[in-house]
């Protein structure tokens, strides 16, 4: 059997397939039998409960790795920043960034990245 003649048989089972659904829920909707109060509730109604939004002030702040700072650093040195990154670093305790304290880490980039702003 073709491919071309597998989906068209395709295609005719799944729109059969809606006719019959559509049969369906006419005759449940036109039903006198079928009462929604007739059914017993099994689970409490949902309550919808509003998501808290994450805001600037409420974001946990992300950790910055050394392979960050080192991206940073290593682009600002590369476009002519040489020497005022290595003032950063003695600024920040250390002549290389291997002896930079974590701590240091989110200031030491910031700084880095308004170089020649």
């Amino acid at each position: 059997m073709s491919q071309i003649k597998l989906l068209l048989d395709i295609t005719a089972d799944v729109r059969h397939l809606g006719d019959s659904l559509e049969a369906y829920a006419e005759a449940l909707t036109a039903s006198d039998k079928l009462n929604p109060d007739d059914f017993e509730q099994i689970y409490p109604p949902v309550e919808e409960q509003p998501k808290a939004e994450i805001t600037p002030e409420t974001e946990p702040p992300k950790e910055i790795t050394l392979s960050e700072v080192r991206a940073v650093l290593a682009n600002k040195s590369r476009a002519g920043f040489t020497n005022e990154v290595k003032q950063l670093l003695m600024k920040h305790g250390a002549e290389k960034l291997s002896g930079i304290a974590e701590t240091e880490y989110a200031a030491l980039m910031k700084e880095a990245e308004n170089l020649g702003s």
